[in-house]
This record gives structure tokens, sequence and C-alpha cells, in this order.
């Protein structure tokens, strides 16, 4: 496992465990739910041998694209809500709101075991899926149990497609984040000859997405929408090659007026459809970013100190103006003042 996943995997179990922490007294205690939340229980288990594995954690990840798209700086796109099993593979996470979610578990030790979301009778790599679970106020809601498998990683080179370069500090990731300018090791990224490693993945089919400076974000296959993407089929202790080239894109830019510019303000983009991230650029009096002909997003600048604004003064994903992008150049400005 690369050291930035390691720190990644740590620093995300951690943040989980200090969630399920915080829920489990109430989870075990007989007194009611709140109100206005609800709670998600399941087992973790080895599925080779049916016995209980501790310490995996979940994410509840929001099926709704707007929630999908309620993140910041440095954030995966993997929700608000969390938990981590307990000895016995118990797995609670409380004081959720109620809405649809999906589990994406990352065990603990991702030599033994996979990561995966979790379908109805085994994991999956693709999160379209995976069981959709309903979280209903003042209930407890009884998820797939998970069944976990071993581990299988993926590698390979990421080149610029009109050259046919490596690629350095590209971002390889199976759940998108929006990248920090200044704490980029995140997750997984390429060296300076283009190559990637990722491993701790389950056995499944996973879609992978590409990032880089200067060039268009893509998924596996090299299309602009997880779900056309072409996943690559991972296998139990077994290492995957998956090469994948960056086009250039069309450009989309914009000015950016603003009394006072966040110290790292950033115009997002997302997916109009499934509000999966679509591309990030840092913002300075204006803003550049790559995306692919045929693609339609919607932009958010998150650039004052003031909550962020959405294209044409939308008060959130749901409202925002979808941009098509086509072979042309296009220009969006965002007027802050």
């Amino acid at each position: 496992m690369s050291r930035t996943l390691l720190r990644h995997l740590t620093a995300t179990m951690a943040a989980a465990l200090l969630i399920v922490e915080a829920a489990a007294p109430a989870a075990a205690s007989t007194q009611p739910l709140s109100s206005a939340s609800g709670s998600v229980r399941t087992v973790v288990r080895d599925a080779a041998t049916g016995a209980p594995v501790p310490r995996a954690c979940a994410s509840l990840v929001p099926v709704d694209a707007a929630a999908l798209a309620a993140i910041g700086i440095g954030e995966d796109q993997l929700g608000r809500y969390g938990g981590c099993a307990d000895e016995q593979g118990v797995l609670v996470t409380g004081d959720v709101a109620p809405g649809r979610y999906r589990l994406l578990v990352r065990p603990y030790d991702t030599t033994a075991h996979g990561w995966q979301w979790v379908g109805r009778h085994g994991g999956t790599g693709e999160r379209e899926r995976a069981q959709v679970v309903q979280v209903r106020a003042g209930a407890v809601t009884s998820a797939p149990n998970v069944w976990l498998d071993p581990p299988g990683t993926i590698v390979g080179v990421v080149t610029d497609a009109a050259t046919g370069a490596p690629v350095f500090r590209a971002r390889v990731m199976v759940v998108p984040y929006v990248p920090h300018p200044k704490y980029d090791d995140h997750g997984p990224t390429t060296d300076e000859e283009g190559r990637y490693t990722i491993t701790g993945l389950g056995p499944y089919h996973w879609p992978v997405q590409f990032a880089a400076a200067g060039l268009a974000t893509v998924w596996s296959g090299g299309v602009g929408s997880r779900q056309q993407a072409r996943p690559v089929r991972v296998r139990a202790q077994q290492t995957v090659t998956l090469n994948q080239a960056l086009p250039a894109g069309t450009p989309l830019s914009g000015a950016v007026r603003v009394d006072e510019l966040l110290t790292y303000a950033q115009v997002i983009a997302f997916d109009a459809a499934t509000g999966d991230l679509a591309g990030v650029a840092d913002v300075g009096s204006g803003y550049a970013l790559r995306l692919l002909p045929g693609q339609r997003v919607k932009l958010r600048c998150d650039c004052a100190y003031t909550p962020p604004v959405w294209h044409r003064d939308a008060a959130g994903f749901d409202a925002a103006t979808a941009v098509r992008v086509r072979r042309a150049p296009a220009v969006v400005d965002f007027n802050l003042d």
C-alpha cells in the first residue's frame, strides 16, 4: 500500500471512529432515537469464513446528487455520516439525517480485506450497484450484512493523450475528492514516469477517475461520466493494469469578481446528472477548467468569505444552471461583489 493511501485510510478511519464512539451510547441504550434523525445497523463478516471483522469503517454516501455535491476543499464524496465496527463486527451509525444512502466499507486491514460498496448479497465496486438504504427519522434501519473479500491491486501509467508523455502528480481515485492546493497527499498520485498504484480494493469491477492540472478529468475509458466508465476488473490477491490517457478537453474559464478572495479559492464542476466531481480549478482573478465535449456540469465558486455561489446565483445544486460543454471554449463569470 502507498504511504499516501495509508495516511488517507488512517485519517478516515480515525474520523469515522470518533463518529461511531459518539453515537454508540445512544445506539446501545433503550432510549428512543431523536425524532429528527435515524440510525443504521449492519454486521461486517469475512465472506469466506463468516467470522466477524472488527474495526472496518463504513461511510453512508448519499444517493441524492445535491448531497453528494455538498463537499469542500480537501474532502471526499463520502457524505457526512459513518461508523466503525466493534470487536463483534457490529457497526452502528447514529444521528443520520433521513434520506437514501449507499454504504462504502473500508476495512482496517486492507492486506486481508478489500474496500467494497455494499450490495444486497455481497460487495461491488460500482456505486450504482450498491444497495440503497432508506433512513427514516426515529428508526433503526438494518442494512445488508457486509461480506468482505480479499483485496487486489490496480497499477498503471497516466499519459497526455496529445503527446504520449507521462503525467506527473495525476490524481487517481475510486472516490472523487476535492484537492487541497497546500495539502496534496490525499490519495494515490502518479510519479514522474506517470505510474500509480491503488491497493486494498475488493475483487470487483471498479470505475476509476483520473485528474491532472491542465487536462480534462476522465473516468476509466476516457469518458466524462461515471455511468459511462469502463470499469477495471480487480481480482483477489492479484494485480491488474489500467493505463489511461488524459485529453486536453475544452477550455471553460471565466472571471471572478470578489471584494476579498479566499486564501484557497476554487471553482468546482459537478456532473449535472450524478453530482460526481468533474473538475476543480484554483482561482486568482479568474479560473480555467478543462472538460470533455458533451459533458453537462454545474459550477460552484468557493471564492469568498461567504457561502459558496452557484452559477447564475442559484440557491444550490438543484437550482444551478447546467453548462453544456461543446468543442468551442466557453466562458462563465462569477460576480461576488
